[in-house]
């Protein structure tokens, strides 16, 4: 018996304990052992995160995917697990040491602090996993993987020994992104681009063999900088090769200020003459752009900070070198200042000695950690990197030969640019938390990768035996006793990038690099639904991977979905204050209800703006399917067993058979093409508006009358299209319909695995379905179909006439303000034959649902109708008499000119190009809808005025 409300907070943690009893999730079921396979991974989580936005719709998108193949009888591995996420579990850790007061982990020491996180992940970690249970997702948790698993770490640690075997990975001294607060090397994906209200300060450096004088131009050449304190790294002035302003000057040297260093001044095009004097200072060591110039012109790399941001160059070789006698005053004198310090510092020095020309206040955007907050330097240092120049033309190649294709397709675009001009991937970490990376160093800093410490130590002694470095009794001896050796390598203190361990998830989930049943039978996977935001970062890297290791792509397909932004179209952010919480959204409304929200909205390339207004309305969607479940309940409605809903007589219940098998290939069609909006929207419209407010209520006299055939056969017919109903909304709403299939299907059997109605086509041309045809306009026809499992147009003809003109004669009744308890007369102009017949079979039910009182029937619309076009006929409500229509058309009138005054106030701001340039993009987003909304407004009442004047 269904309960008389819907409460969804009672019924889910059941449905999914039972759903968890029954393995349903379960790949490799034996039900399924000769099924086609079809899997996706889930894009790791980390295992210090919670549930947010992004993921409820990420992992919503991902099952209804997984539920509706498991539907259609496939054997389904949604591989779950969680990423170690190296700099994020390590803060979570050192922060609680921190509070607890006790010691860091420094003096900790590296094999007890991860002992401590291994325990915080064992107590804490995965809290996310439960969080994606309760939103609904059926991944296979029999199979939960996590990126430091031992099997996976054997997989990292073959990966990377092969590559580095193969000359793919290699150890450099390079830029990268450094991190002064947590001390390591960070990607690209955790700078946080920052703007900010800075300066730009111009300095005078005077040109070699002239005589400074601040007040002559002559004797020196401006340059601009937002970092003066990196200009003691200098190590040459970059002007354009086609300025005639320095063509004389190139190939001349200045003197650097303060420093004293003769530095050359060099044509390159990476100076813009158009912005600022159009000559730059170029400092190799702190700058990406400039470390790229230096290596043009071979310069030197004189890196002036150390690892915590603080000046470094008392004692720093490569800054010395070439100073003049009595510079290293100054640099003893700044040597170990922070460098925000240091820049006031220099600046008041240059401005003492007539170096500063002026400073101009610059808004720009600054690198920061977004987890350590601070400003990010550009450091040169020895890392570890993979070529990935190299590894991914054939990722390229893939993409370019439809081996993978994007959805929506124009994400391929960003894809080349991205991978065209990658750049060296910086693999190392200078974090505890992660996977080691596999390298030791000999007494000579010479490297030896290998899998184990034990085949380290062999290739070590044989290299050293070699080079007749020790002797071979003497590397026996080591060989035999261990403390002979203590010392004689030591292992690279760093770990990998996090991104390393999860380029590797589609193939390292499932046992490589052991040759495993579920890599043969589940490699690769059917398609990647993941965010924009990582298309560089991870899917791009699997790509490289599964290419290299699998010889085959990870995924045939990658979706790409948008963004969840809040209602007004921002970005969400802590900062601003308008995160929503999907827990808090699942506890108010349910998981359905979310889930539902976010599959309808899910336009490919379009994002998401979400409402709470929004979830609460699909919560009543659901509460619309409850009480339909009931009221078919409580009508004794129910299909018999082998009930074959073609054999139905009743051209109404024929004509819900027709729509179901409609809205069944319109779903099915929608979801394998990923257009889930269209999906959600289809599944949506048939429920409510066919099922539950046409054939129901159509029913309802039937239901309610004496017994006969008619009413045996409806309440079978409303009983198989509720069924094909919760299937059908099943992948998106699993838990509200896994409860109404267990109380009201006449079977044995869990929802989640029962089968997909076959996917139906029409075999013959058919009127579009009615509640989508606007009454004003043609019906459209749709192209005929092949292999049809049932279709009626005889009843979709007669039921759709119906449900059009009733539909017709409310829209009008609603635009002219027609009072619900007056009754309009209908007349039917030049009905055809079968028209009139409709018209008197159904005559009651278009008196009741249209408010009509009598209906005629005439040659032709009499003078003073409304007229209405339905399905090629015309239908007149003459109006004369029951409204004003002079008062009618003066309201009409008066909302026109709203409308058109609102369009042309957007219009005005539209066309301002400052307003569009400096509005928020959320803002100006909102206004284009406000047009929008405007002009459909406009054009409806227009539509009302043209059958006004029609029928005066």
């Amino acid at each position: 018996m269904i309960e008389k409300t819907y409460q969804p907070a009672e019924i889910e943690g059941r449905i999914a304990r039972a759903w968890e009893d029954a393995d349903a999730f379960k790949a490799g079921r034996p039900d399924r052992r000769d099924a086609e396979p079809y899997s996706i991974v889930i894009p790791p989580p980390n295992v210090t995160g919670s549930l947010h936005m992004g993921h409820a719709l990420n992992n919503t998108l991902q099952d209804i995917l997984c539920r509706f193949e498991r539907m259609r009888g496939r054997d389904v591995l949604w591989q779950p697990g969680t990423d170690h996420a190296g700099i994020a579990t390590q803060m979570v850790v050192e922060r609680q040491l921190m509070e607890r007061q006790e010691p860091g982990r420094r003096e900790m020491g590296r094999a007890k602090f991860l002992e401590r996180v291994w325990q915080w992940k064992a107590e804490s970690g995965g809290v996310i996993v439960n969080q994606l249970k309760r939103l609904g997702a059926s991944c296979d948790w029999s199979r939960e993987r996590f990126t430091m698993d031992e099997g996976l770490s054997r997989a990292v640690v073959k990966v990377f020994v092969e590559l580095h075997r193969q000359g793919l990975i290699y150890k450099d001294k390079r830029l990268v992104n450094w991190d002064p607060k947590l001390l390591t090397a960070i990607s690209d994906l955790e700078v946080q681009q920052i703007e900010v209200k800075g300066n730009l300060w111009h300095l005078r450096y005077p040109i070699e063999g002239v005589s400074f004088d601040p007040e002559n131009p002559a004797s020196y050449i401006v340059v601009a900088t937002t970092r003066p304190e990196t200009m003691l790294g200098d190590t040459a002035v970059a002007v354009n090769p086609d300025d005639e302003r320095y063509v004389d000057l190139v190939g001349k040297h200045v003197i650097l200020p303060l420093v004293g260093r003769r530095i050359p001044i060099v044509a390159d095009e990476y100076s813009d003459p158009e912005k600022g004097s159009g000559a730059v200072k170029i400092t190799p060591a702190h700058d990406f752009n400039d470390f790229e110039v230096g290596k043009r012109h071979h310069l030197p790399q004189i890196n002036v900070l150390d690892i915590e941001g603080k000046i470094a160059i008392a004692d720093n070789s490569a800054y010395l070198e070439g100073l003049p006698e009595g510079a290293r005053e100054f640099a003893e004198e700044i040597d170990g200042t922070d460098r925000f310090a240091a820049r006031k510092l220099i600046v008041g020095r240059l401005d003492e000695f007539g170096f500063l020309e002026k400073i101009e206040p610059n808004v720009h955007m600054v690198p920061h950690g977004d987890r350590s907050g601070v400003v990010i330097e550009p450091y040169l240092t020895d890392q570890w990197y993979v070529d990935a120049k190299t590894m991914a033309q054939p990722a390229i190649a893939a993409v370019r030969s439809g081996a993978t294709t994007f959805v929506p397709k124009n994400w391929e675009k960003t894809y080349y640019e991205w991978m065209e001009n990658i750049q060296p991937w910086c693999i190392s970490r200078q974090l505890w938390w992660g996977h080691q990376i596999p390298a030791w160093y000999g007494p000579d800093g010479k490297v030896f990768v290998a899998e184990t410490e034990e085949e380290a130590i062999g290739n070590a002694l044989g290299y050293y035996v070699e080079q007749e470095v020790i002797t071979p009794a003497q590397a026996h001896e080591m060989t035999q006793d261990a403390s002979k050796r203590d010392g004689f390598i030591t292992r690279d203190e760093d770990v990998l990038d996090t991104w390393f361990s999860s380029a590797l998830w589609p193939f390292s989930t499932l046992g490589w690099p052991d040759e495993t049943p579920e890599l043969e039978r589940y490699y690769p996977t059917n398609v990647l639904v993941t965010g924009f935001d990582i298309i560089f970062f991870w899917v791009a890297r699997m790509m490289m991977m599964g290419l290299h290791f699998k010889n085959d792509v990870p995924f045939p397909t990658v979706y790409i979905h948008a963004l969840v932004r809040d209602e007004k179209g921002a970005k969400m952010s802590k900062s601003k204050g308008n995160v929503i919480d999907p827990l808090h959204l699942i506890d108010d409304y349910g998981a359905d209800a979310l889930r539902f929200t976010l599959a309808a909205m899910a336009a490919q390339g379009r994002d998401i703006k979400l409402a709470s207004s929004r979830v609460e309305g699909y919560r009543n969607f659901a509460t619309k399917l409850w009480n339909a479940c009931r009221f078919a309940e409580m009508n004794a409605c129910a299909a018999p067993t082998g009930f074959d809903h073609t054999t139905a007589k009743e051209t109404l219940n024929r004509w819900i058979a027709h729509e179901t098998v409609r809205a069944v290939r319109d779903v099915t069609e929608a979801i394998e093409s990923y257009r889930f909006n269209d999906a959600a929207g289809a599944a949506y419209r048939f429920v409510w508006n066919v099922y539950c407010d046409w054939y129901l209520e159509l029913a309802k006299p039937v239901l309610m009358g004496e017994d006969s055939a008619a009413k045996t056969e409806t309440r079978a017919m409303v009983a198989w299209a509720r069924d094909e109903i919760l299937k059908l909304l099943h992948p998106f709403m699993p838990f509200i319909t896994e409860e109404l299939w267990a109380v009201t299907a006449q079977r044995d059997g869990l929802l989640v695995l029962a089968p997909w109605s076959r996917k139906a086509e029409l075999s013959v041309e058919v009127f579009a379905s009615p509640v989508l045809t606007d009454p004003m306009v043609p019906p459209v026809i749709l192209p005929a179909r092949q292999d049809a499992e049932f279709s009626d147009p005889a009843a979709e003809a007669e039921i759709g006439w119906v449900v059009d003109l009733v539909t017709a004669i409310r829209s009008v009744r609603a635009e002219m303000n027609i009072v619900p308890s007056t009754l309009t007369p209908l007349v039917l102009a030049g009905a055809s034959a079968e028209t009139r017949a409709r018209a008197e079979r159904w005559s009651d039910v278009i008196k009741r649902l249209a408010r009509v009182g009598e209906i005629s029937f005439t040659d032709a619309a009499p003078q003073g109708a409304v007229q209405l076009l339905v399905r090629g006929e015309v239908a007149a409500l003459p109006l004369k008499g029951v409204i004003d229509l002079a008062a009618e058309q003066a309201r009409l009138d008066k909302e026109l000119a709203k409308a058109e005054a609102d369009i042309k106030r957007v219009d005005a701001k539209l066309s301002n190009e400052k307003f569009v340039a400096n509005a928020p993009e959320e803002i100006v987003e909102e206004e284009k809808e406000k047009r929008e909304a405007a002009v459909a407004r406009k054009v409806k009442i227009l539509e009302a005025l043209l059958r006004l004047k029609n029928a005066t």
